[in-house]
């Protein structure tokens, strides 16, 4: 009779210690996503080939509390012309940099930018007279450059405005990895 005590109180220890975990790792999982990172379904082609329409990512909203936005970062902020809207764009421009393009060719500070995540049928042909990048401000435009809305139309993105980067995608499944 002791031993069936035993077998049944040592039952309910082992499911309270696996409902505690639970209920840990769930905390740690909403602290994680709500302070750390971010789920942000994307929209449009602009970022093609790197992200697609509708693939959902994550952001990490709290790297450049720490880190500085480099050159090449894929950004998320709010669009300058309409905060009810978020953009994401590469970071081209930092700031004081000066960015010309001559025939889509991208320059930053009078040197070629190397850009191995833009497709040649990406790229469109057009011209940017040179422009300087203000202090707290980036340079930004969209991988697919012939269908992307970025600082080349509407200019350069407040430092403030920018609230993540783009760090994982995780759905579809077969695109499952880091953001390049």
């Amino acid at each position: 009779m002791d031993d069936l005590k035993d077998s049944a109180h040592s039952g309910w220890l082992h499911s309270a210690a696996l409902l505690r975990d639970i209920i840990v790792a769930l905390f740690l999982a909403i602290v994680l996503i709500v302070f750390l990172y971010q789920p942000v379904r994307v929209e449009g082609t602009s970022m093609m080939p790197a992200l697609t329409d509708q693939e959902r990512i994550f952001i990490n909203k709290f790297t450049y509390k720490f880190n500085s936005i480099e050159r090449g970062d894929t950004v998320v902020f709010w669009y300058p012309l309409d905060h009810s809207k978020v953009y994401i764009k590469r970071v081209i421009g930092l700031p004081g940099d000066v960015v010309q393009i001559d025939a889509g060719e991208v320059q930053v500070n009078g040197r070629v930018l190397d850009e191995p995540y833009v497709p040649d049928e990406y790229r469109d042909r057009t011209s940017l007279s040179p422009v300087k990048v203000e202090p707290n401000h980036y340079f930004v435009m969209g991988d697919h450059r012939s269908s992307s809305n970025d600082s080349r139309s509407w200019g350069t993105v407040d430092r403030h405005y920018i609230y993540g980067k783009a760090v994982f995608v995780y759905w579809p499944v077969d695109k499952m990895g880091t953001v390049h």
